[in-house]
Formats: structure tokens, C-alpha cells, sequence
């Protein structure tokens, strides 16, 4: 009975809660609050004061539903998340099943990004392998990957991912991946987002170069009337010579590229409370640093003591 009420609570009710929490979390939460003004004061130096305050409302009130969202999701069955959530498209989606070849699916934190990966096994009727970050803490991270894995989704964690993600492209089926966060130095290419330097993830273009598979941008946007729409974009066009490194560099451009124009269209939908630029410009961020340096400051200590 609870289940059954969940579910059926309309759209608009939780949109209208949502926003309410993500006010009350943009008024307690001085730390990311801060961090967002900055993002967007980085990314637009033509707003105005009173511009970066308005959109950095309406992203925690974004936030705020899509939490609900998710709350409400736990309950959802294949037929609720068919029903809710609209495609467009379509065509982009089944063309690329229909390849004997796998297939990448590149998304960002944008919307509800944790719907776009349901309704797309739902949608299909095939499981995802769906590359992830950990969560702090632990019992958030069990509780996500749950929901995560409810139609049968499998999920693997970043770290030593991508001989699973190989092989799963090799059996010709669907990979998932966020790609809008950062990456160590290390790990990583030099790419340009918001006309600023990122470090970024290869490995979707590696993947897609190695076996010659189409990655198509997916997002799960909110729309003026609350609702959510999976929007599949057509194949990415990718470079393809005899410099690996060259293609790696460029592919990785094109589909964060990719990523900046979804944001672009939809700026109060995206997470930008994450410290997207700190590899490059950490000084955006110098609480953080300082806060960072106490830690190594304390293990340092500790260390000594031992």
C-alpha cells in the first residue's frame, strides 16, 4: 500500500517538494554553495552578481527534486518508468542496438541522470554495464547501487573497470558512462570545457576506437512542465588516423564537447557543485585546499606519534 502511494504521487508534487528542500540545502550548505557560485562565476564572467545567485538557487533546487526523485524511483516498476519518462530520439537508441557491435552510452550529472540508465534496460529490455564512483558514505553508495542494478544493470566501480568494460563491448552490449567529473593527472587527457582546461577520462574513446563502436550522448532532462525526457543523440562523429594519442586527444574534445552543449542548454540542471576545475585552476576552490593541507597536516602528525 505505502509502495502503491509512492508511486503515485504526481510529478508536479515532487517537483514543488524538491525545490523547497534544495532552498533549505542551498541556505545550510555554505560549502557547496559556495563552490557553485565560483563554478559559474569561472565559467561566465559576464553574469552579473545577481545572475550567478538566481541559477545557483535554481541548481540546488534541481537537486532537491531529483533526490526526491530517486527516493521515489526505489518504488518504481518497469511500467512506471516506461510510463513517466518520455523518449526523444528513439531512432538514435534502436539503430544502435540493432549493431551485432556494443555500444557506448556517454552521459553527465544533469536532470536525473540515475533515470536515463533505467529506462534505457527498461526501454530495451537489456541489461547495462554501468561504470561508477563510490560514495561516501557506504550506506548511500549500498542504497544507490540498489536502485542502481533494479532491472538488471550491472555495475562496476572505476577502479580496474575497463577490462569489464572491454568485454562487454566485445559481446556486443550497451555501456554506460558519466564523463563529466574530473580525473587525475595521470589518468587522464587535457581537454577545454567552458573554454577552460579539464583533465578528462580516454576511456570512452579508447574503447570506441579499439573496436570501432558508436557512442551515442544521452541525458535525462527536466522539462517546464516537470517531467523528464530521455534525449538520444545521433553517433558521435569520431576522428580515426594513425596517431592514437592524436585521436584519444580529439575524441575525448568531441564528446566533452558533447557534454558542454547539454549543460550549455540546461545550466540549472547540472551538478555544479563539484570542483569540476581544481586540477588546473585550484585556487577557485581555496577552502578546500587549505582544508585538504589540516588533513595531511593531522596523518603527518599521527604518523610521527606511531
Amino acid at each position: 500500500m505505502l509502495t502503491g502511494f509512492i508511486v503515485s504521487i504526481p510529478q508536479k508534487h515532487v517537483a514543488r517538494a524538491g525545490r523547497l528542500l534544495g532552498m533549505f540545502v542551498y541556505i545550510v550548505d555554505l560549502r557547496h554553495r559556495r563552490i557553485t557560485r565560483r563554478n559559474l562565476q569561472f565559467t561566465h564572467p559576464e553574469w552579473s552578481r545577481e545572475s550567478i545567485q538566481k541559477l545557483s538557487r535554481r541548481v540546488f533546487q534541481n537537486i532537491g527534486i531529483t533526490f526526491l526523485e530517486i527516493c521515489q524511483m526505489t518504488c518504481f516498476s518497469r511500467e512506471d518508468i516506461l510510463r513517466k519518462v518520455r523518449i526523444k530520439g528513439e531512432e538514435n537508441l534502436l539503430n544502435a542496438i540493432k549493431s551485432p557491435k556494443g555500444v557506448i552510452m556517454i552521459s553527465a550529472h544533469l536532470g536525473n541522470w540515475e533515470m536515463a540508465s533505467l529506462l534505457i534496460s527498461c526501454y530495451l529490455e537489456k541489461p547495462l554495464l554501468l561504470v561508477a564512483r563510490r560514495i561516501q558514505p557506504t550506506v548511500i553508495n549500498r542504497w544507490i547501487h540498489r536502485l542502481r542494478c533494479n532491472f538488471g544493470n550491472t555495475i562496476v566501480y572505476k577502479k580496474q573497470a575497463l577490462p569489464k568494460m572491454a568485454r562487454t563491448l566485445r559481446n556486443g552490449k550497451a555501456l554506460g558512462l558519466l564523463i563529466d567529473q574530473g580525473t587525475r593527472l595521470s589518468e587522464g587527457v587535457e581537454v577545454s570545457f567552458f573554454d577552460r582546461t579539464v583533465t578528462a577520462t580516454p576511456a570512452a574513446a579508447l574503447l570506441a576506437r579499439r573496436y570501432d563502436i558508436p557512442v551515442l550522448p544521452t541525458f535525462c532532462i527536466r522539462e517546464a512542465d516537470a517531467g523528464l525526457t530521455l534525449v538520444v543523440e545521433p553517433p558521435l562523429v569520431l576522428k580515426r588516423t594513425e596517431d592514437l594519442r592524436a585521436d584519444l586527444k580529439e575524441n575525448t574534445q568531441i564528446m566533452t564537447s558533447a557534454i558542454e552543449k547539454v549543460v550549455r542548454a540546461y545550466p540549472e540542471q547540472w551538478f555544479w557543485l563539484h570542483k569540476r576545475w581544481k586540477r588546473h585552476y585550484p585556487y577557485l576552490y581555496p577552502e578546500d585546499l587549505a582544508r585538504r593541507q589540516r588533513r595531511k597536516e593531522k596523518r603527518r602528525l599521527r604518523s610521527r606519534k606511531a
